[in-house]
C-alpha cells in the first residue's frame, strides 16, 4: 500500500515531524482513555445508581398510591419526604405540558432520562436543569406528583472533570516536552545551518552540542571542514606555483618567436597564445571560487562594472532590465569571472550579449542572453561537463577553445549554494543562461 499521497501533508522540517510524533500519540492516548473511560465506567456506574433510584421512586410511587384519600397521600407525602430526603409535592395547578429537559453539556443527561423513562412507566417528563438538581413529574392515583432529587442519585458527579483534567495535563506534558524537544534539535539545527553555509562558501563559526550522536555528527562536520580548507589552501598554492612556472617558459618561448620572420613566426605565435588561453582556462577551472572571499555585494553595481569592462574590451555587451534592490554575500571575484565567461560565451557564439538580473526575497537571477543558435535542450547536461565542447551544436568556426567555461561558471554558482541553469531566450531567441543563487 502506498503512502505518497500523505507526504503532502507532512510536515517538512524535523521539529515539525518530532512534534507530530510527540502529539499524535498524546492525543490519541486521550481520546481512546476518555472514550472507553466514560462508555464503561461513567455510563456503567450512572445505570446503576439510576436502577437504584427507580426503585425507589417506584416504591414511593406505590405507598402514595395505597392511600385512600388525598389528605392521606399528602401525610404519606411528608412522611416520604422526610424520611428520604426527596423533595416530595403536589403542585398546584399542575402542569398542562410534560417536555424532558437536560443541557447539552451533560454528558450523562439523555442516559439518565432514557433509564428512568423505560423503568417508571408513570414517569411524564424529567428536568435536569443544572449538576446538582433533577425535577421529575410522576402521575398518581391522587394527582401529578412532582419528584425533586439530588444529582448525585441518578449519576455520577463531574463527569466532565476526567476530560478537563487530561485536556489540562496533555496540553502542560506536550508544552513541556515540547520545549525539551526543541532544545534537544537546536544543535542538529545548529549543524545544518553551519553546513549549508559551507556550502555557500561561507564560514561559520560553530561548536558541537546536544546528544552523543549529535556531537559526533558535529565533531566529524569540523573535521571535514577542516579537510577540505586544508586541500584548498594547498591546491591554491601549487596552482599558483604552476602559474608561475608554466608562464616563464611561455614568455621565453614569445621572445625566441619574436626573432623569427614573420611568415614563420605568426603561426607559432598563434599556437603559443592557444597554449595560454588553455592553461588559464585550467586554472580558472582548477582555482573556481576557492581564491575569493564572500562580501557584501550590490549585484548591480557588480554587474555594471563587468558590463562596462568588456564595453571598453569591445564587446558588444548591454545591461538588460534589473528588477529589485539590494545586497547579499557574494565571492566578488568568482562572480566576475563566471559571468564574464557567460558573456564570452555570448558574444562569440551570438554576436552579442544582454546582462539582467531579478533579486527577490528568496533568490538572486544573473541572466545572460544571446542571440546565437543556442544550445538544443539534449545537450544542455553535457554543456556543463568539463571539456566538453559543443561545436556541431553552435558554430566551428567561432574560435578556439577548451570547454571549460560553462563549466567553470557552474562550479561557482555551486560554491555560492546555488545553479547554472540554460535555456532558451524568448527575446533573442539564442541561448539564455541563468545563474541562480538563493539569498
Amino acid at each position: 500500500m502506498s503512502f505518497q499521497w500523505l507526504k503532502r501533508y507532512m510536515p517538512r522540517s524535523l521539529y515539525g515531524r518530532a512534534a507530530l510524533i510527540l502529539i499524535l500519540p498524546v492525543v490519541t492516548v486521550q481520546l481512546v482513555v476518555s472514550v472507553v473511560f466514560i462508555k464503561r465506567h461513567f455510563e456503567g456506574v450512572t445505570e446503576q445508581m439510576t436502577h437504584v433510584t427507580a426503585l425507589e421512586l417506584r416504591l414511593i410511587l406505590t405507598d402514595i398510591n395505597a392511600s385512600q384519600t388525598r389528605l392521606e397521600a399528602l401525610q404519606r407525602v411528608d412522611v416520604l419526604r422526610r424520611g428520604l430526603e426527596i423533595g416530595l409535592r403536589f403542585p398546584d395547578p399542575p402542569p398542562d405540558t410534560y417536555v424532558n429537559q437536560w443541557r447539552a453539556i451533560d454528558l450523562t443527561g439523555s442516559f439518565v432520562i432514557k433509564k428512568l423513562m423505560a423503568q417508571m412507566p408513570n414517569l411524564r417528563s424529567i428536568s435536569l436543569p443544572n449538576s446538582q438538581r433533577a425535577d421529575l413529574l410522576a402521575e398518581t392515583d391522587h394527582g401529578i406528583l412532582q419528584i425533586t432529587l439530588k444529582r448525585q442519585r441518578l449519576s455520577a458527579s463531574n463527569a466532565h472533570q476526567l476530560l478537563v483534567n487530561m485536556v489540562f495535563f496533555g496540553v502542560l506534558m506536550t508544552v513541556i516536552a515540547s520545549i525539551y524537544l526543541r532544545n534537544q534539535l537546536r544543535p542538529v539545527t545548529k549543524l545544518a545551518r553551519a553546513a549549508e553555509a559551507f556550502g555557500r562558501g561561507h564560514h561559520v563559526s560553530y561548536t558541537p552540542g546536544g546528544a552523543i550522536e549529535v556531537r559526533a555528527a558535529g565533531n566529524a562536520f569540523l573535521d571535514m571542514r577542516a579537510r577540505i580548507e586544508r586541500h584548498i589552501e594547498q591546491r591554491t598554492m601549487m596552482l599558483s606555483s604552476v602559474s608561475h612556472d608554466l608562464r616563464t617558459p611561455l614568455t621565453r618561448l614569445k621572445l625566441g618567436l619574436s626573432l623569427l620572420d614573420d611568415k614563420d613566426r605568426e603561426p607559432l605565435e598563434r599556437d603559443v597564445e592557444d597554449m595560454r588561453r588553455m592553461l588559464e582556462g585550467f586554472l580558472d577551472f582548477a582555482r573556481g571560487a576557492a581564491e575569493d572571499a564572500s562580501e557584501d555585494t550590490d549585484p548591480q553595481e557588480l554587474l555594471e562594472m563587468i558590463v562596462t569592462n568588456a564595453s571598453r574590451a569591445g564587446k558588444a555587451v548591454s545591461l538588460g532590465a534589473c528588477h529589485g534592490s539590494g545586497r547579499l554575500m557574494l565571492r566578488h571575484l568568482a562572480m566576475r569571472r563566471a559571468v564574464e565567461n557567460l558573456i564570452e560565451n555570448a558574444v562569440r557564439y551570438g554576436g552579442n550579449a544582454v546582462v539582467s538580473y531579478v533579486l527577490s526575497s528568496k533568490s538572486l537571477c544573473i541572466s545572460v542572453e544571446d542571440a546565437g543558435p543556442g544550445i538544443p535542450p539534449e545537450m544542455r547536461e553535457d554543456a556543463l561537463k568539463a571539456f566538453t565542447r559543443l561545436d556541431p551544436a553552435r558554430n566551428q568556426d567561432t574560435g578556439s577553445g577548451v570547454g571549460l567555461g560553462l563549466a567553470i561558471t557552474a562550479d561557482i554558482a555551486r560554491a555560492h549554494g546555488g545553479m547554472l541553469r540554460l535555456g532558451r531566450s524568448e527575446q533573442f531567441g539564442g541561448l539564455k543562461a541563468d545563474i541562480v543563487i538563493a539569498r
